[in-house]
């Protein structure tokens, strides 16, 4: 189970990512692409090309993780907009405790 800190925000990348990335390939892209911290304790989500695939990454107090998940079938919302706005209307987020920032475009 993925249990972000209370009050933490998430930054949703809009261009599809390359899921080969990893810690340093997706920090990077914190930092560069959505102009933020990769070591602030928020969360950073980016989505494939083909929609069937998400990474979350985050910094604990002791260092990265990512949370990952792929779909068998199905794939994550494509139509972003709609997406924030489902994220900000839904109030239980990922767990209760995440709320959307803001969206940027790379």
């Amino acid at each position: 189970m993925f249990f972000p800190e209370s009050g933490v925000r998430a930054w949703l990348c809009t261009q599809p990512t390359d899921m080969r990335k990893s810690y340093d390939g997706l920090s990077a892209l914190a930092k560069n692409q959505l102009q933020e911290d990769p070591l602030s304790g928020q969360l950073f989500v980016f989505i494939n090309r083909k929609g069937n695939q998400v990474k979350i990454l985050y910094f604990d107090r002791s260092g990265y993780c990512i949370w990952s998940k792929r779909l068998k079938q199905g794939t994550f919302r494509h139509h972003w907009q709609d997406a924030v706005k489902h994220l900000n209307s839904n109030s239980t987020g990922l767990n209760g405790n995440c709320s959307v920032k803001n969206l940027k475009n790379g």
